[in-house]
């Protein structure tokens, strides 16, 4: 059932090759859809490279299948790429993974078993990826006040503060407007999730009614 189709390396034919170039393609577009459905963050970009990298891979296999030095002249070729692309999440890199599997096991031309390899991670995307299972819910909140210079803005708020947040850590203080006024950040957890308006209300009120903002906390990541 997982046997080869490829009996040896004198038996590779063009019909072989293309019905393994046709599984590679499929096998690599749907894991790319699948993943583009699973998560909301996805591009293009990252759906293209997965839809194509089970075929490459697959194609430098059957290359280099059986013949030592061209294997170590294309190990020595891709050795000189210099990726330039941003490291990519967990997930990403995952996916890739996969689909690199993929194409391994159709270019030696198990093609049930990279059909396997595709619908087990597959599964595991749609149950996981569609599923609140691994997620943390984020109850803290990024709050950015305005101030006027002549406030103490380390004690401005604590009354407010204590009042609304069980949680309050200073991140960062900076001058803005010429160095007239200052933007304070904090990372906060309100008490009452419904009071959330009365909370930046009081803080206008103190603050001479500059910007205030809250909410979700801002994570740096960068599109792989």
């Amino acid at each position: 059932m997982l046997s080869s189709i490829f009996s040896d390396t004198a038996s590779m034919t063009v019909s072989n090759a293309l019905l393994c170039s046709a599984a590679s393609v499929i096998l690599g577009f749907i894991l790319a859809f699948v993943y583009h459905k699973t998560d909301s963050r996805s591009s293009k970009s990252l759906f293209i490279a997965i839809t194509v990298i089970p075929l490459i891979v697959q194609v430098v296999i059957m290359l280099v299948n059986g013949k030592l030095g061209t294997g170590i002249a294309v190990m020595g070729a891709f050795s000189l790429v210099r990726f330039r692309s941003a490291q990519g999440t967990g997930k990403e890199i995952a996916a890739i993974f996969a689909a690199m599997a993929v194409g391994l096991a159709c270019g030696m031309g198990y093609l049930v078993f990279a059909l396997v390899i595709a619908a087990v991670v597959i599964a595991i995307m749609l149950l996981i990826g569609l599923t609140p299972i691994g997620e943390r819910v984020v109850k803290d909140k990024q709050l950015r006040i305005t101030i006027p210079e002549d406030l103490e803005y380390d004690t401005v708020f604590d009354d407010i503060f204590s009042k609304y947040l069980s949680k309050v850590t200073p991140e960062r203080v900076k001058t803005t407007n010429m160095g007239s006024m200052y933007e304070l950040r904090y990372i906060v957890r309100v008490k009452d999730a419904h009071k959330e308006k009365e909370f930046i209300d009081a803080i206008r009120c103190r603050n001479g009614n500059l910007p205030v903002s809250l909410g979700v906390v801002q994570s740096a990541r960068e599109e792989l």
